[in-house]
């Protein structure tokens, strides 16, 4: 494997794929990899005005004249059929025109709040479509970040997280909020990590330990915390788990979505947990699990298998949780080890990764510097592919690797390129999920179709190819797009599709042609 082979792997495993210009930089991995590291260091969080939206839940009018005979939904403008004139009585509810317009912030106080049960159906398809929208948009600004921004390490690192610790709420700003906490410590020391997520509201809520209060314990939030983000089954016993719920009872949030510790609802008895014996806290717990030496074998084997390889192996894991755990848990320099590894950039690691959904299509816009009129569409393409960000499909999160693909999934995959640039039409009707946010939609109104307005620039891919020979440049390219070798009878029918066309047609069927491939599904 030569040293540009090697900067494609890296890149890909790193990011979401190189471009032409990283091509060309001619980095050395080692330098390539020092530069993705700095690259990766500053936080930036995910905002942006439509992304605004609060309190889902419950509603209230914006007009404080109004807030205790009119209710209506949460940050919804509402405006009368007629103006009234200074000093008239406020208009009822019937007589109130909503305007779908919501707006960030929180409840002020004393702003009853209502129950989704008392809205009108109007009102709750409003809110519906309100929650849909923060989503969707939430989706395509970070889906914007994976393919353009220079911290494609930290991308990434925010799409293994947003897995791993894998949570489906109902409030856009609750999701976002937790994003933002995995966005800030997606490379810095896990234990950090660790606790910032578990007192995000969204995460409380989606594991019931706003329910767990003393005397009345729920074991669930106790439970996944060990199980799935930190030491795995068999490290732990079930009494470990009745003691930790009794450490995180009165671990909640207040309305306005910040992380609150009821003192009142803390069970402050003594507590037996990993051992470990006294008035543990929340925090104490947290604390003794990540003194557990599973905790870093556990982590390691997780990032390796989705950096790495599906099947783990002892041999490269060990050393690496040896030094995980040294150094305090310290992420940056646990994927610096990684991907500096020789075994890293062994045949067996390279070209043999199924790409995610959002991998293959961030890594389209981002290889080919694509740009993209509407990004909505994609998300359709996104979930029709199995997966939705921010709606993951249970708290384990996406099982990844071979379950990506299935008979309809590869059809669309394959059909996507040109779907996006335009040599096809394809329509997809997604699947009905039962805990979509607007269930029950027809079929029309769920069917996806080509619109996204795909730009394809061709100057960065002429200036890698050169001089290049036009019989060639299909062989050229390939060595650029896949990281698995081309086989020959697919290299011909790429040689054929852009035979007997003008240079610029050409090159954009090339392009189709094998980013239609199944070996372009590997990464």
């Amino acid at each position: 494997m030569n040293s540009a082979q090697q900067l494609q792997h890296l890149y890909w495993r790193a990011g979401f794929g190189p471009r032409p210009q990283d091509v060309a930089a001619g980095l050395s991995p080692r330098k390539a990899l020092r530069q993705l590291l700095h690259d990766s260091e500053k936080y930036e969080p995910l905002v942006g005005p439509n992304l605004n939206y609060t309190d889902p839940q419950g509603m209230a009018m914006t007009d404080p004249a109004s807030i205790k005979s009119n209710p209506v939904p949460n940050g919804m403008v509402t405006t009368p059929d007629q103006p009234a004139p200074p000093g008239a009585p406020v208009p009822p509810v019937a007589a109130m025109r909503p305007r779908a317009v919501f707006r960030g912030g929180t409840i002020a106080a004393g702003v009853p709040r209502l129950r989704r049960a008392d809205l009108t159906p109007e009102q709750r398809k409003m809110q519906n479509e309100g929650i849909r929208d923060a989503f969707n948009n939430m989706s395509t600004a970070w889906m914007d970040r994976m393919a353009t921004s220079p911290a494609q390490l930290r991308e990434k690192m925010v799409l293994f997280w947003h897995g791993h610790f894998a949570c489906r709420v109902r409030q856009p700003d609750a999701a976002l909020s937790l994003h933002n906490t995995m966005r800030q410590h997606a490379l810095g020391k896990f234990p950090d990590l660790l606790l910032a997520v578990s007192q995000e509201p969204a995460m409380l809520q989606f594991l019931n330990n706003q329910q767990n209060r003393k005397e009345h314990p729920n074991e669930n939030f106790a439970r996944e915390v060990m199980e799935l983000f930190t030491l795995g089954r068999g490290n732990y016993t079930e009494n470990d788990v009745k003691e930790a719920a009794r450490a995180f009872t009165g671990w909640g949030y207040d309305y306005q979505g910040r992380f609150k510790f009821r003192e009142r609802e803390h069970d402050a008895g003594t507590k037996t947990f990993l051992g470990k014996t006294g008035n543990l806290t929340g925090e104490d717990v947290l604390t003794h699990i990540m003194a557990q030496p599973a905790a870093a074998t556990f982590l390691v084997t997780k990032i390796y298998r989705f950096f790495v390889n599906d099947m783990p192996n002892p041999a490269h894991i060990e050393p690496l949780a040896v030094a995980f755990r040294r150094s305090g848990y310290d992420l940056a320099d646990l994927m610096e080890r990684l991907f500096s590894a020789d075994w890293f950039y062994e045949p067996a690691n390279v070209g043999t990764h199924i790409k995610s959904p959002v991998e293959l299509l961030a890594g389209i816009r981002r290889t080919l510097n694509v740009k993209v009129d509407n990004s909505q569409p994609l998300l359709g393409y996104q979930r029709a592919l199995g997966q939705n960000l921010f709606q993951p499909p249970n708290v384990a999160g996406w099982p990844g690797g071979r379950n990506w693909i299935d008979s309809s999934s590869l059809l669309l995959r394959l059909q996507l390129p040109s779907i996006l640039f335009k040599n096809a039409e394809f329509a997809v009707a997604l699947k009905q999920d039962e805990n979509d946010i607007a269930p029950n939609l027809s079929k029309a109104e769920r069917t996806v179709r080509p619109g996204a307005g795909a730009h394809l620039p061709l100057a960065p891919l002429q200036q890698l190819l050169g001089t290049t020979p036009a019989a060639q440049q299909p062989e050229k390219l390939s060595a650029f797009l896949l990281q698995a070798s081309i086989r020959p009878e697919n290299l011909q029918l790429v040689q054929l599709a852009a035979a007997q066309k003008e240079p610029a047609e050409a090159l954009r069927a090339t392009l189709v042609s094998l980013l239609s491939l199944p070996e372009y599904q590997l990464a």
